[in-house]
């Protein structure tokens, strides 16, 4: 199906908002996990998938990054959201009214500031945009929501407070999944490529793999390990790289990296978001 955009979570998720903010032309499919998401695109049901790989409190997105060499798709963009986090309730409610604030775990990590000042107790939802459905739905001003604004509209709550989070500068990044890659033409910009390996067995493999990028002068901004089927001796790593593969430079250090890699798989190559140069 085209003009449809696929993502984790309910209407109102900030994946949600991801997906508004960059494609607002598009549908939004929401769908209760990664891998259906993933899956909504692979059978024709959606055109992209919208999925989060990292926050800059919390750090990776659990299980992401096996996700993404196994879903056969390609990333083909990036997308960072600012996460706002409001105290949703029932029209009417009163700020001093509400006794406990339901969200993910994870959001409610980011608001302890918040909650204490007001005496309000954390309660555990499942995820945010669902937490403020239910408040919704059971309508009890005692009990309010943390979650986006956007959640906030869909399910006709109020803002009793607006960007209650511990942290103001809280942001997570998206990547853009699509069934066929669209590498951007060189020289048309500032690009990011993905990429994923696993170094021989060998000595200091992982140092010798990085010595070409160091030599070529490419920037590597991200740069993490993961088990792999729970081996211990299996690493995979993860990598985001500044530059275009058919950059020569960059061409040159991919060429180094493979000669120590028992396995290499460029998962992207897009444009690099304008959050990144305003940061």
């Amino acid at each position: 199906m085209t003009n449809v955009i696929s993502f984790q979570g309910e209407p109102g998720a900030y994946s949600h908002q991801a997906c508004v903010e960059m494609y607002p032309d598009m549908v939004a499919l929401p769908c209760p996990t990664f891998e259906s998401a993933v899956a909504a695109v692979k059978e024709g049901r959606a055109e992209l998938a919208m999925l989060p790989v990292e926050n800059s409190t919390y750090g990776r997105v659990a299980d992401i990054h096996h996700l993404l060499p196994e879903t056969g798709l390609h990333i083909i963009g990036e997308h960072f959201v600012r996460v706002h986090i409001n105290l949703l309730a029932v029209p009417g409610t009163k700020l001093g009214q509400v006794k406990q604030a339901m969200s993910h775990t994870v959001l409610l990590g980011q608001c302890r500031a918040f909650l204490k000042k007001h005496g309000i107790a954390p309660k555990t939802g499942v995820d945010t945009a669902g937490s403020a459905q239910m408040v919704a739905e059971a309508g009890d001003p005692s009990v309010a929501a943390l979650a986006s604004e956007l959640a906030g509209e869909i399910y006709g709550l109020d803002v009793l407070a607006r960007h209650v989070e511990d942290h103001h500068n809280n942001t997570t990044r998206f990547l853009v999944m699509a069934p066929v890659p669209e590498y951007p033409e060189l020289g048309s910009g500032d690009v990011m490529t993905t990429l994923v390996f696993q170094v021989r067995n060998i000595p200091a493999a992982l140092y010798k793999a990085m010595g070409g990028f160091a030599t070529n002068g490419v920037n590597m901004l991200k740069l993490e390990s993961y088990m792999l089927g729970g081996s211990f001796r299996a690493t995979q790593f993860y990598a985001d790289i500044e530059g275009h593969p058919e950059d020569p430079a960059v061409q040159r250090a991919l060429e180094e990296l493979a000669y120590f890699t028992s396995a290499l798989d460029i998962l992207g190559v897009y444009p690099m978001h304008e959050f990144r140069k305003s940061v």
